[in-house]
Order: structure tokens, then C-alpha cells, then sequence
């Protein structure tokens, strides 16, 4: 049993008192058992990592806290990296064997994966693996899932090429609106950039850099794009390489931030668009997804 197996029994035991009341509708039940062709192609446990949330780069949102969390993060991975294939069964009682957890976490791990779109739970059949199709990409775990696994090549292209689509219109929709306290923040953040950029403050420069971007899609004034913000929030913080002129702090970057500040303060949506297509163009590597803008 491994050290962190043996910590979890304890808690795991402990939340399962006082558990399921009569008539209670249970979605995920214990009494769920594979048929013969389903134990031919059970989950493979044994390739799970020992510690749970061991990748939890990102603050711990939907995914909640605690062993339910850890649960939903080691499930979510096993089934974005293709460890858990489409159709496979999932049998809450192996689970809460496997990672020695309550009923009562792995009940409540599965709705969260099934919300995401990774599973579905329907009578007669139990809890099954979805196709890639069925999940919901746009989900910020499942952003940083993909990531940091076998497709991470893939999810940073697509994330570059999302960017590209929704930030530019961002701009020039942003030039109309004349928000002057959202004006002042951006202000603020290129500011703040600029002091982590002399201070070589990468950390600092990072997170300015992600509320920048985040404010320049809400203040759009469109609220579909808005729902965006947060994609985009995602992509800088797993972008994991040079793919655009936001992951590393440099005086062009900057720049090309305070270039937008100045076009929406002028209500130029023209040129807040054009200055957002160059920042996203500072590195060559993103010339191999999505050309440079034309001069006109």
C-alpha cells in the first residue's frame, strides 16, 4: 500500500458514516456490477499515479478540495491522456477500492466528470468513459488536462488559434464602449507589467498579463465573449512555451500591451485590433499557426 494510500485511509473511512438515507437517490450505486464483457476491458488501475493532484498547477476551482478533488483531478487525467478509453466502465466500488475513498467522494468526483462531459451514468448500463466528442473542451480542467498530457501540442495550437479569434474582436468591439474605469485597469496592469519586466518579476508580470487579457474581453460588451474570458485565462497559464508574445516578459510584449491601452483610449477599434494581433505574433512559432496580419 503506498504512503499516500495508507494517509487517505484514514478520512476515507471516517466520511463514510452516516452516509446514503432511505430513498435517497443514488446515480452512481454500489450495487452497479460489470457484466462479463466488462471486466474484460476494466480500468487498468495500476497505471494511476500514486499521488493524487500531483498537477495541480491551476488554483483548484470546480474541482473542488480534498480527497474529491484529488479524485476528480487523477480521474480527469487518466481519461484526457487516453489511460481510461472511450466506453470503458467505470465501477465506483473499484474506484473507492483503488484510491481507498469514501462512496461518498467518488460519488460526488464522477457528477463533477459527468458535468465535464467525460462520463455519463445511465441505468442498466452503470458510468462509462465518453468519447472526446461529448466533452466539454472549453472546461478549464479540461484545458489544463490536455495540456499537460499526450495532447498537449494540440490543446496549445487550438488555444492559439481561439486566441486569435476571440481577442482581436475583442479589441475593436472594446474601442466603442468608452469605459473608462476598465480603461484605468488596463492601464494599471501594463503599469505593473512594466515594474515586473525592470524587476524581472516573471510571476508578477504573468498574472498582470492574465487580467489584462481577461478585462480587454469582458469590457467587449458582448456577453458571449465574456464567457470566453475565462479560456483565455487558461491558455496563459498553460501555454508552456514561447506560442505567443504573452508567456515571457519582454519590452516588445510590452509595448504592444500599451499600443492597445492607447487605441482604446482614443476609440480606435482598428488599431486595438491590429496592436492585439502583434502581440500574439512577438515569436515566429506562432507564424506556423496563424499568419502575421497584412499591411493594407
Amino acid at each position: 500500500m503506498s504512503t499516500l494510500a495508507h494517509t487517505m485511509m484514514t478520512p476515507a473511512r471516517s466520511t463514510d458514516s452516516g452516509l446514503s438515507g432511505p430513498g435517497e437517490l443514488d446515480r452512481y450505486p454500489y450495487a452497479e456490477a460489470p457484466t462479463v464483457a466488462d471486466r474484460v476491458v476494466a480500468p487498468a488501475w495500476e497505471g494511476a499515479d500514486p499521488e493524487l493532484g500531483r498537477m495541480g498547477r491551476r488554483a483548484a476551482g470546480s474541482r473542488g478540495r480534498g480527497l474529491h478533488g484529488q479524485l476528480v483531478q487523477q480521474l480527469g487525467q487518466m481519461i484526457v491522456s487516453g489511460d481510461l478509453g472511450a466506453d470503458r466502465p467505470l465501477v465506483p466500488e473499484e474506484i473507492g477500492q483503488r484510491f481507498e475513498v469514501s462512496r461518498t467522494v467518488v460519488r460526488e468526483s464522477l457528477r463533477v466528470l459527468e458535468a465535464k462531459g467525460l462520463v455519463s451514468a445511465r441505468p442498466n448500463v452503470g458510468t462509462r468513459v465518453r468519447p472526446v466528442s461529448d466533452w466539454n473542451l472549453l472546461d478549464p480542467d479540461i484545458i489544463e488536462w490536455r495540456a499537460f498530457g499526450p495532447q498537449r501540442d494540440d490543446q496549445r495550437r487550438e488555444l492559439t488559434e481561439l486566441r486569435w479569434t476571440i481577442e482581436p474582436l475583442a479589441a475593436r468591439l472594446a474601442a466603442g464602449h468608452g469605459r473608462e474605469d476598465v480603461q484605468q485597469r488596463l492601464g494599471d496592469m501594463v503599469e505593473i507589467m512594466g515594474h515586473a519586466l525592470a524587476q524581472g518579476d516573471a510571476l508578477t508580470f504573468s498574472r498582470a498579463d492574465a487580467e489584462f487579457h481577461s478585462l480587454l474581453i469582458q469590457v467587449a460588451g458582448n456577453r458571449m465573449l465574456e464567457h470566453l474570458s475565462g479560456i483565455v485565462s487558461a491558455a496563459l497559464q498553460v501555454s508552456g512555451g514561447p506560442v505567443t508574445g504573452c508567456e515571457r516578459p519582454t519590452e516588445a510584449s510590452l509595448a504592444h500591451h500599451a499600443r492597445i491601452v492607447e487605441a482604446l483610449a482614443t476609440g480606435d477599434g482598428m488599431a486595438a485590433e491590429a496592436a492585439v494581433r502583434q502581440l500574439l505574433t512577438v515569436h515566429p512559432e506562432v507564424e506556423r499557426v496563424v499568419p502575421a496580419p497584412r499591411e493594407h
